[in-house]
């Protein structure tokens, strides 16, 4: 297992070094980030060349990668264009952990990422929660109970859920709950902010912010997972190996979570392993119909923007996940069945 993994992790660096190329390439085929920099005032051509030289955007896209990669100690610096090179603005790369300053706010990415990181992850884990939990429930459930009313009920709620845009969910749960519950004069929920700036971060305050957020992200995976786990207990409960251990006399108790669940959560651990980086992200449009501070909300603004920089920190984060939770599915793989080797 051990060597496995460490060939996997080696495998991953070339990898990683491509797609850090085409995503460096497609961010910066995204708009022009001086665009941004004057608001509504048109910047004067000037300013526009000083802020070219300033930010390195007059050099070749393969320079600017170089530079965003091992840093720009190895090139010479003019920021002032007057042809001597300066001192000022060298950086290491990332490779040396600099991973540049965004464009807009001036600040550090590494800063301003893990500064919007714990909100996205608080989101993230308490929504995986809900749907493992949840799913893992209602599919089994549905597939005890094959062909009954509920299951009917079961099977057509999740395409319906499974149907349904998250923005459209969103903005439902939010004139639901928030506005017509107020209007009704019932306890409403919360639709922006982490928590009410006149209370402040208690702990009662981010877990009612985190409802609708929470059950947004959530309805849809619910949806999609029960189904999955429907489908892979029904091919499990009738094998041979079920019907052995029945004739043994073990309670159904044991039968379904020790030998059922087991096998049939592995389609299930698969998908999770892929959803769970893409949520590291940050839902984006959740966490912007919310006004969530999250990495979804950084990644939307730097998107407008055209800040390249918060761009590639963003997206380099999720690609590093990425890799990581494949090779964590891999090892679940194992643990979940005896079967499974990779000596």
């Amino acid at each position: 297992m051990t060597r496995y993994i460490i060939r996997r992790l080696l495998q991953a660096i070339p990898l990683l070094f491509l797609i850090s190329l085409v995503v460096f390439v497609l961010a910066n085929e995204m708009g022009d980030p001086l665009a941004s920099f004057g608001g509504r005032r048109r910047i004067r051509s000037s300013d526009r060349e000083r802020l070219t030289r300033l930010l390195g955007l007059d050099k070749p896209i393969t320079v600017q990668y170089g530079v965003w990669l091992i840093g720009n100690d190895w090139m010479d610096i003019d920021l002032d264009g007057d042809g001597v090179p300066d001192d000022k603005g060298t950086r290491r790369g990332v490779l040396r952990g600099d991973w540049g300053t965004s464009f807009m706010e001036k600040r550090p990415v590494g800063e301003l990422i893990w500064e919007r990181l714990p909100n996205t992850l608080l989101l993230m884990f308490v929504s995986e929660v809900a749907i493992i939990v949840l799913s893992l429930g209602i599919g089994v459930y549905s597939a005890l109970r094959q062909y009954s009313p509920m299951d009917h009920l079961i099977t057509g709620l999740s395409f319906v859920g499974y149907s349904m845009p998250i923005f459209w969910t969103a903005l439902m749960f939010m004139y639901l709950f928030a506005v017509k519950f107020k209007e009704w004069g019932l306890p409403h929920l919360p639709t922006v902010g982490k928590y009410d700036l006149d209370v402040g971060p208690t702990l009662g305050q981010i877990a009612w912010h985190m409802i609708l957020p929470v059950a947004s992200i959530s309805i849809v995976s619910i949806a999609g997972y029960t189904r999955f786990v429907r489908s892979s207990m029904l091919d499990v409960i009738h094998d041979d190996y079920i019907r052995t251990a029945r004739s043994k006399g073990l309670s159904e108790t044991l039968i379904l979570f020790r030998h059922a669940l087991k096998n049939a959560a592995l389609p299930l651990v698969t998908i999770i392993g892929l959803d769970i980086p893409l949520l590291l992200g940050g839902a984006v449009v959740t966490e912007s119909i919310f006004a969530w501070p999250g990495m979804g909300r950084l990644y939307w603004s730097a998107a407008q923007d055209t800040d390249i920089p918060v761009l590639m920190g963003v997206l380099m984060m999720i690609s590093l996940a990425v890799v990581v939770f494949q090779i964590l599915t891999d090892v679940v793989y194992t643990l979940l069945d005896p079967r499974i080797r990779y000596d």
